[in-house]
């Protein structure tokens, strides 16, 4: 017998769940039944709901407690559709003004931060760019200018981000043209709008929270289907493989 999460056969007996027996496995504590297939079977729809439940602010063990499916069932549901899904959408228009900001977070524990960088047109709604990153550095942004660079804006809209004093000077100058950059918090009421939206619908990224992500991966997960939700109004559903 293999664990479906990582492949491991160093699996023990652990009690029973509906009827069944339950295994846990000892290398990574996925647990599972054997005739796991039962498990895979639910229907589209019942898996939709499951996903837009979690994208609308509710844990996983509270969608386990409402619908009776497993909570590591639906974890594996977001990994699925997360894994298939962009961190940058095209805009809709020519951008001609960018916003750009930044969400503190944390992975596993309050002391491991992590912070969010997003990216909206001033004009449109939607996030349509973001990073996730254990700092907020040049070299962290340089992975968002990438993106955003290619909208071409007359102007981008950002507050003011030092990094550590020895280094001496500001993350978004080094990046943004001279005279495109507008430092101003009036102007952003567009990414610090997408980025409340964002805490408000995580349940994750709630600033006082019991549910968190134990993995940069698994966050970076829930934020791609999050933010598709934001933007389109639905989720995407897993397939079977």
């Amino acid at each position: 017998m293999q664990c479906p999460e990582c492949g491991s056969t160093n699996i023990r007996k652990n009690g029973h769940r509906r009827g069944k027996q339950n295994h846990i496995c000892a290398d990574c504590q996925r647990q599972f039944i054997e005739d796991y297939q039962l498990h895979l079977g639910y229907p589209d729809e019942f898996k939709r709901e499951c996903l837009q439940m979690y994208a609308n602010g509710m844990g996983f063990r509270g969608i386990e407690r409402i619908k009776g499916v497993h909570h590591t069932t639906v974890i594996s549901w977001v990994k699925a559709v997360g894994k298939h899904l962009p961190d940058a959408y095209d805009p809709y228009q020519i951008s001609q003004v960018g916003e750009l900001d930044k969400l503190e977070t944390f992975v596993g524990s309050k002391k491991n931060k992590i912070w969010l960088w997003t990216a909206v047109d001033h004009f449109c709604k939607g996030i349509l760019g973001w990073v996730l990153s254990g700092d907020h550095s040049a070299e962290t942004f340089k992975l968002l200018w990438a993106i955003v660079a290619t909208w071409k804006c007359y102007f981008y809209v950002t507050v003011r981000v030092a990094l550590p004093k020895a280094l001496g000077w500001s993350v978004y100058p080094g990046f943004i043209p001279e005279g495109a950059q507008i430092v101003s918090k009036t102007y952003m009421t567009r990414v610090e709008g997408e980025n409340t939206r964002l805490r408000h619908y995580l349940a994750h990224l709630h600033r006082k929270t019991l549910c968190y992500s134990k993995s940069v991966e698994m966050l970076g997960h829930s934020i791609r289907l999050l933010i598709h939700y934001l933007n389109f109004g639905d989720v995407p559903v897993p397939q079977r493989s």
